[in-house]
């Protein structure tokens, strides 16, 4: 695990619930010296550190579940940290440049892209569907993030998994753009050359204004939080959403590529 990413984890979960240092030190019964030694990287958590901090700041596990041996876990190492930022954002902006995005894929998108190939075994293959499709639930809990997705117009055409299952897919976009949390935009074919034809992106914004930008690449993603990496992708972002169709155009597109009603 790494420690740094674990100590923000923590740093975000006391700032969503508007925890002090101090006030986290009265509600686990530590000293707040031993809480300042942990989030300076001067003392290392323990699991029962983490799990009273859970319990505290009601993460449901998040910490303790970051902290143990990735070893049988059901999500890459990398992508751990990110699982938990994930959940703690109040405001989430993802683009992708050939896909549907993990959290907004059917089950059956979702098993035709990491079946792809035959490079995973059966039990990996479900083993991944299981953290994608329960990543998903923090679209629909009580104070969901604000979710911004920018598609590519290509994903929506190339027909995974099949006419059949990409047609349900394009039905299930269209449900999660009801939700008043959910705003949908289509990049269209006709922009062409476009700023981020490189890979997709995750700009995820965490209590206390703090920004983490998650990048994919073929063989893994990569968490930063550098300054000048989030000012670039913001940059591309407003790039991409300025190139972008409108909501209801987006919206009218993928009612015209849907075969069913």
């Amino acid at each position: 695990m790494n420690i740094e990413m674990w100590i923000r984890a923590l740093k975000a979960a006391r700032a969503s619930a508007e925890v002090s240092q101090e006030g986290l030190a009265g509600l686990i019964k530590w000293s707040p010296s031993t809480v300042a030694a942990i989030e300076t990287g001067r003392r290392r958590p323990t699991l029962e550190f983490a799990v009273a901090a859970d319990q505290a700041l009601g993460t449901g596990g998040l910490l303790a579940g970051l902290l143990r041996k990735p070893e049988g876990d059901r999500s890459p190492t990398w992508f751990l940290p990110w699982q938990g930022y994930e959940q703690q954002a109040i405001r989430l902006r993802n683009f992708e440049p050939c896909l549907i995005p993990g959290l907004l894929q059917t089950e059956e998108y979702a098993r035709a892209i990491v079946s792809a190939g035959g490079v995973h075994r059966l039990d990996r293959v479900e083993q991944v569907l299981a953290v994608r499709m329960s990543r998903q639930d923090l679209l629909r809990r009580a104070e969901p993030p604000d979710c911004v997705f920018v598609i590519d117009e290509s994903a929506l055409r190339r027909p995974v998994g099949g006419p059949a299952v990409m047609d349900r897919q394009l039905g299930h976009l269209l449900e999660a753009a009801e939700l008043p949390q959910v705003r949908l935009h289509v990049l269209p074919l006709e922009v062409g050359a476009h700023i981020s034809m490189g890979g997709g992106f995750v700009l995820a914004e965490l209590p206390g204004n703090e920004h983490l930008l998650c990048l994919d690449n073929a063989a893994r993603g990569q968490i930063a939080d550098h300054p000048e990496w989030i000012s670039l992708m913001v940059r591309k972002w407003e790039s991409l959403l300025g190139e972008a169709l409108s909501e209801r155009a987006s919206l009218d597109l993928l009612h015209k590529l849907k075969v069913t009603p």
